[in-house]
């Protein structure tokens, strides 16, 4: 809103000694001012919100398939869930207010994070009422969830091909380490891979939302790291001294970035241990699909892989648990477990770490990653 107001009224603002204000049009500006506001927003809202949830009793049932988790978890009971709709509130408020709504790119991140936040939604919806009745956490099937994901995820990453079609960096395919793309891809692996990057990420985020201030404390990492990216790639000069991959407009991004880190920052003062509330798949759903999108668009996948290393063991731990026990029961009659319990922070909650500690240790994990991951832009 404001790009637009100081882009259309520049003349004027520099014929009566106001150009000082085109600073508002300035990227790296509005993505800072995007995390100050996005916060503010969450902290400023968050106790009505969260008052809003708990009147109409949206709360967790806390239960799980292992009784000493069940336990361990018992006090989580009756915290409200979908926080993530102030999550996705805070975002999409701040990119409306700081973003070019002209930017392709920023109407594709505002579709993407409402798209999956709906879907992400409707499976806390179903939890809190008829998975509440059945006495479960019974929301939306499997199937289900993937189909609303994977349908949204490939429509974008069509209209994403389509618009990129005239610049030959935005259908390129690039690696860390790598300073030249290693493929330029047509129609069908580029959307494969952009469906693939918006849906994988989105439920490797999802799995990790299990413990107080795990999933948004990653979040906030990810998001400063796709931040510095999508300003690095913003300036061309800089990019091309890097030797980064610059997709026109696709800075633009570091708006949606910082909005990103102020929700999940903000989100952090009620969801730090012992939890007010819970952002369930609204949230993390949404927000997974939105960095996923964000990587996909600057040409940073594989670097989200690095970045993201946390989401990634998470979801890892998730699907090898799952077919090892299947295999197993198949072999030898009965399932067999690798990890104590998946996602893997339950196993290590299951070691004998306290919730406390497996939060700040993935933390201090997913910073290390992220230093990592920034110091492979120079090592191109």
């Amino acid at each position: 809103m404001f790009y637009l107001l100081i882009d259309k009224y520049q003349p004027w603002l520099d014929a009566h000694g106001l150009g000082f204000l085109r600073v508002f049009n300035a990227l790296t500006f509005q993505s800072v001012a995007a995390i100050l506001i996005s916060f503010l927003i969450v902290v400023a809202f968050g106790d009505r919100f969260i008052g809003w949830l708990r009147a109409r009793k949206f709360g967790d049932l806390a239960t799980f398939d292992q009784a000493d988790i069940d336990k361990l978890m018992e006090g989580k009971k009756g915290t409200p869930t979908m926080g993530g709709l102030l999550i996705i509130s805070a975002i999409a408020t701040t990119t409306l207010l700081l973003a070019n709504l002209q930017n392709f790119y920023v109407l594709m991140g505002l579709i993407c994070l409402i798209g999956l936040g709906a879907i992400g939604a409707s499976d806390d919806w179903l939890k809190l009422t008829a998975g509440r009745k059945a006495g479960s956490r019974t929301g939306l099937t499997e199937a289900e969830k993937l189909i609303g994901q994977v349908g949204l995820a490939i429509v974008i990453a069509m209209f994403t091909f389509r618009h990129g079609r005239e610049n030959e960096v935005a259908h390129s395919l690039f690696l860390p380490f790598v300073k030249d793309p290693v493929w330029i891809m047509g129609i069908v692996p580029f959307t494969i891979l952009g469906a693939g990057v918006i849906v994988c990420f989105s439920n490797a985020v999802n799995f990790s939302d299990g413990l107080d201030g795990l999933c948004a404390g990653c979040m906030s990492i990810v998001s400063i790291a796709f931040l510095v990216l999508a300003l690095l790639a913003g300036i061309p000069a800089v990019g091309r001294y890097l030797l980064l991959p610059i997709v026109p407009y696709g800075g633009e991004l570091a708006v949606m970035a910082g909005a990103m880190l102020g929700a999940c920052l903000g989100f952090l003062w009620f969801n730090c241990p012992p939890a007010k509330v819970f952002m369930g798949d609204t949230g993390s759903l949404a927000l997974g699909g939105l960095i996923g999108y964000i990587a996909f668009v600057i040409r940073h996948e594989f670097t989200l892989v690095l970045i993201g290393g946390v989401f990634v063991a998470e979801a890892v731990s998730v699907l090898i648990q799952r077919y090892w026990f299947k295999y197993t029961r198949i072999r030898y009659g009965e399932g067999r477990r690798i990890f104590l319990m998946a996602p893997i922070h339950h196993h290590f909650q299951r070691k004998g770490w306290t919730e406390t500690q497996v939060v700040i240790r993935f933390w201090l994990i997913g910073a290390i990653l992220a230093a990592m991951a920034i110091a492979t832009v120079k090592l191109r």
